[in-house]
């Protein structure tokens, strides 16, 4: 696999390299993914972009959205382009059928995820969280994304990521 300057792996073949719920969830995925180590300083898409020589076209940023409604909360991860924005109170409001929409606490989504911020994925997330994965992330060959920790990255197929439990591909972004 070749994108960017990284050394990519076989992601089973370094479970080291990913949090705890993302290494079990690598067995389940249909299609290859791949692993590499990075400066953890660096894991935020722009330094990480400019740093590896990936484009941001072929990086994707997993957000982590609290859905209310009647004094629930739900949550679900939104996949997007790192050239793009999720339209987190429009159309992601309306397809979680939810009256407020929010970016979830970091201390939240670290907590229910197992990941740490900077590094959360949707491989690994809890089994009734939505993940809502943009039409334009789905088309992608390759797209690099968070691997649970700050010291890696994934990269597999966006149709692979549209084929993810409790997965819908639908266009978020503006």
């Amino acid at each position: 696999m070749k994108l960017g300057t990284l050394e990519w792996v076989p992601a089973g073949d370094r479970p080291d390299l990913l949090a705890d719920p993302v290494a079990r969830a690598v067995q389940t995925v249909t299609g290859e993914v791949a692993v590499a180590p990075i400066d953890p300083e660096l894991a935020d898409t722009a330094a990480f972009c400019e740093r590896y020589g990936v484009a941001l076209e072929e990086s994707a940023n997993c957000v982590i959205v609290a859905a209310k409604r009647g004094g629930e909360t739900r949550y679900a991860a939104v996949m997007v382009l790192a050239t793009m924005r999720a339209d987190v109170n429009g159309v992601i409001r309306r397809h979680l059928d939810a009256r407020k929409t929010s970016f979830a606490p970091q201390q939240d989504a670290v907590a229910m995820t197992g990941m740490e911020y900077g590094g959360i994925t949707p491989l690994g997330l809890p089994d009734d969280w939505p993940v809502l994965v943009d039409a334009e992330v789905a088309r992608q060959p390759l797209v690099v994304i968070g691997s649970g920790i700050r010291g890696s990255k994934l990269a597999l197929s966006g149709e692979a990521l549209g084929r993810l439990k409790g997965a819908e591909v639908v266009a978020l972004a503006q």
